[in-house]
């Protein structure tokens, strides 16, 4: 008996170390969230026609490209991605990939002080979070999962339920 309990302790320490050791492995440490400007092809994000005549130009471009988990291709895309790529081919600024990142990037702001290039974050699920590039007029360009990349209006009752949070790019 006093065996057995030896090795059924000496079992659960070894079990303990192990799942120690796997949950502090498998547990990634998100890195802090940067923005990084490519010279010479930055936008004035305060140049508010400027931004927008882009914001348009990239919508008319994607138009209908299909929703795709992890997409960044014409082939499929989703809301995160959108917003990487057009922050990076269009707008000449690198930011995280990630929605979760995204939420954490430049400075928070108020709905009612948004102006073309802010993120707009929304809460679609309990832990579901999207992502879009407000336009003005209270329109944002995003990846829908049932249209592709469309614009909606952020006074649409379902956004406007399930609003989070805007941010402001800034380096």
């Amino acid at each position: 008996m006093f065996q057995l309990s030896k090795i059924i302790s000496a079992f659960m320490c070894i079990s303990f170390i192990l799942v120690g050791q796997v949950a502090c492995s498998g547990s990634a440490v998100q890195p802090a969230a940067k923005i990084n400007v490519v010279p010479g092809k930055t936008v004035d994000l305060n140049n508010t026609k400027q931004v927008k005549k882009i914001l348009a130009s990239q919508y008319n471009e994607w138009k209908s490209v299909k929703h795709r988990d992890g997409g960044l291709s014409k082939s499929g895309i989703d809301c995160s991605g959108l917003v990487y790529l057009t922050f990076a081919q269009k707008l000449g600024i690198e930011i995280p990939r990630s929605t979760e990142l995204q939420s954490s990037i430049g400075k928070s702001i108020k709905q009612s002080q948004l102006k073309p290039g802010d993120l707009v974050f929304f809460k679609t699920g309990f832990k579901q979070r999207h992502v879009g590039i407000y336009v003005g007029n209270q329109q944002f360009l995003h990846t829908s999962s049932s249209k592709g990349v469309t614009m909606s209006r952020l006074d649409n009752v379902y956004w406007a339920k399930n609003y989070w949070q805007s941010r402001r790019v800034q380096f």
